[in-house]
Formats: structure tokens, C-alpha cells, sequence
């Protein structure tokens, strides 16, 4: 049943949170992840509104729900591409968004697409003081009161867990150091574009490090069938518990290799993230040297052997270092369809855990 089937998922990634602290992760990470572990990884849903739920993880979602999510972005974007601006589900409606890390893509995506669907999106930075200034879960409390909707954009994941547990209304995760759903759904919603297919089947091989970006492809990949792929250097690679998490999905698929070259052979998608994340700059340099075998490059994209290869990248990127100039200005690069489509991905997903009516309806 769908019950016993969350039920697993969150099993299988309470232990890959758990066991992803006995593999190198820079230190505010790793703190990171062993506060994961003494969390369940289910959304909470007791005290939302019957219908109603939380977006943590992206295998929150069974596959056939993440079908759902994506076919209902194609048919709301299709609306706003139109003109057609009478879709507004969110009338007379508030999101409190909360930042404890900037963003541009999140806090416009989340805010435009808010106030495309009828509604009014409010940013709360520094002031909310999550975690220090305040409790996370009077935080929760305070807010849900308040508005009809949370998305927070953080550090701690276990910030984000308790949010949802004492929340009141859906929450939605725009990014903690854990995972980033909200990207990877985006992200499905262009390869579909793109390939003009479902990404079901598709090989999508990440180049880099083996950060929360990766780790939310695994979780798609726990759900659907797609063959993922992480070519990264040695001591940089995701927790072998999530990898095992997919494996024990019996749908996709996930490998890990340091051979970039034979790594990117056959993909349908070549994905790069930065080296060195907001909290990681300090080590830049050190990566830089690391990494630079890993730079997704011209003479990469032709080693797929396929010229409609997609390269797709979350942004910001610096140029010169995980992607030249020249792969990401070409034209199998999508990274700007990719970013609007964080617009698009969010408005569907926010209209699913809301339960507000469908265009349809």
C-alpha cells in the first residue's frame, strides 16, 4: 500500500542519513547529517488539514505522485505561457518565506509564482533568527498562524523537519545542506521538456561533488526508474546508505565513479554543481585543485557519444571552474529554461500540498 510504501522510504533514508556520517562531508555538513539522523525522514501530516501536505524530500512522493506534480507544472506553466492569468488558487492567500541562506532563484521563483496563483509572498530573513533568536518550533507555530503556506531555505535540516512538525500548514523545503527537492524537481520538469519523454529511462550523470543536489536525484531515483550516475573524486562521493536506499527501491538505479570520461558515456543529462558551496568557500582553492579533472568541459560533452546530451546546471555557476564558458553558452545547455523552471515546479508542487483546486477544476 502507499502507507507501507512511505513507511519504507522512510526507513531506508533515516538510515542513509545515519550512515552518511561515517563518509567525508566538510564539517558543517557532517554536523548536518548526524542531526538528521535522530529524525524520521516522513513528512509529518498529523496536524495539516485533511488533503493537505508537507514537501521535504522529494520521495515524500511516491513515483506516480511525482507524475502527477510534473504533468500538473506542464499544464500550470502552459496556463501563465498562454496569458491566460485566471488561475488563481491562492487568492486572499500568504506565504511567509524563510531564509536563513540567500538565494536568488528560490526567494524570486517562490515569491512570483506565489503571486501568479493569486497570492502574496512575504521574505523573512535574519529576523526570524530560526534556531537562535527563537525556537524552531515556535517559529512554526507563529507563523502558520499567520499564513496559509511556509517555505524555508536553510542550513540545519533538522531546522526544516521540526518546522514541519509543528506546523500547522504545508511546508516546503527550498534547500537545507541535506537535500534540495525543489531543484531536482525543476530539474525533472526540463529534461522532459527538453527530450520531449519522461525522464523515466533517462541516464543522468552528476559531475562533482557529492552534495545535497545529489543527494535529492537519489531520492528521485528511489522512486522512479532513472539511471543516475556521480562522477566524483575519491573521498567525495554521497552516502553509500542512500545509494543503497535506491538499490533496495528495486525502480532506478545509482552508481558512483571517479572516471569522469567513462562516467558521462551514453548520458542523457550531464549535471555540474560549484565545488564549494556558501559555508565552503574557505576551501575553494583546495577544491579548486581537487575538482579541476572534473570540470565539465567540451571534450566531456563530446565523451557522451551523443550530441542531444543536456547539460543542466542548479546556478549560480562559476565559469572557468565546474563548467567552461563555452559548454554552458552552447546549445545543449538549458540552465535558464532550467532556473525558470523552479518557478513552474514550485507553483505545482505548492498547489499539490495545499490541495487547492486544479486548472482543471
Amino acid at each position: 500500500t502507499r502507507t507501507m510504501s512511505a513507511m519504507m522510504r522512510s526507513v531506508l533514508l533515516l538510515a542513509a542519513a545515519a550512515g552518511a556520517a561515517a563518509y567525508r562531508m566538510p564539517t558543517h555538513a557532517g554536523m548536518v547529517r548526524a542531526q538528521v539522523a535522530s529524525f524520521s525522514r516522513s513528512s509529518p501530516t498529523t496536524m495539516l488539514a485533511e488533503g493537505q501536505r508537507h514537501f521535504l524530500h522529494v520521495n515524500d512522493l511516491s513515483g506516480e505522485e511525482v507524475r502527477e506534480v510534473l504533468d500538473l507544472a506542464k499544464e500550470i506553466k502552459g496556463l501563465l505561457k498562454s496569458g491566460d492569468k485566471t488561475y488563481k488558487p491562492f487568492t486572499g492567500q500568504t506565504l511567509s518565506m524563510i531564509f536563513t541562506k540567500p538565494s536568488t532563484r528560490t526567494r524570486v521563483s517562490f515569491e512570483s509564482g506565489f503571486f501568479r496563483l493569486g497570492g502574496h509572498a512575504l521574505c523573512l530573513g535574519e529576523e526570524v533568527g530560526i534556531g537562535k533568536r527563537e525556537a524552531t518550533k515556535d517559529v512554526a507555530r507563529v507563523l502558520a498562524g499567520m499564513n496559509e503556506m511556509l517555505m524555508a531555505r536553510l542550513y540545519a535540516h533538522s531546522d526544516m523537519l521540526e518546522l514541519a512538525e509543528y506546523s500547522d500548514v504545508p511546508v516546503i523545503n527550498g534547500l537545507t545542506d541535506f537535500n534540495h527537492p525543489c531543484q531536482i524537481m525543476a530539474d525533472a520538469l526540463t529534461v522532459e521538456e527538453v527530450l520531449g519523454r519522461s525522464i523515466e529511462g533517462a541516464r543522468v550523470v552528476y559531475v562533482g561533488d557529492g552534495n545535497n543536489i545529489v543527494n535529492s536525484w537519489l531520492e528521485l531515483a528511489c522512486v522512479m526508474n532513472i539511471d543516475f550516475v556521480c562522477a566524483c573524486p575519491e573521498g567525495y562521493e554521497p552516502s553509500a546508505d542512500l545509494i543503497a536506499a535506491v538499490e533496495a527501491s528495486g525502480l532506478g538505479t545509482a552508481t558512483v565513479l571517479n572516471d569522469p570520461i567513462a562516467a558521462v558515456k551514453d548520458a542523457d543529462v550531464v549535471y555540474a554543481d560549484v565545488w564549494a558551496s556558501m559555508q565552503q568557500k574557505e576551501e575553494a582553492e583546495a577544491r579548486e585543485k581537487i575538482f579541476m579533472p572534473y570540470q565539465v568541459n567540451e571534450e566531456l560533452m563530446a565523451a557522451t557519444g551523443k550530441e542531444e546530451t543536456v547539460f543542466l546546471h542548479c546556478l549560480p555557476a562559476e565559469r572557468g571552474r565546474e563548467v567552461t564558458d563555452g559548454v554552458i553558452e552552447s546549445a545543449q545547455s538549458h540552465v535558464f529554461r532550467q532556473a525558470e523552471n523552479r518557478m513552474h515546479a514550485q507553483n505545482a508542487i505548492m498547489v499539490y500540498c495545499a490541495n487547492v483546486p486544479r486548472p482543471a477544476q
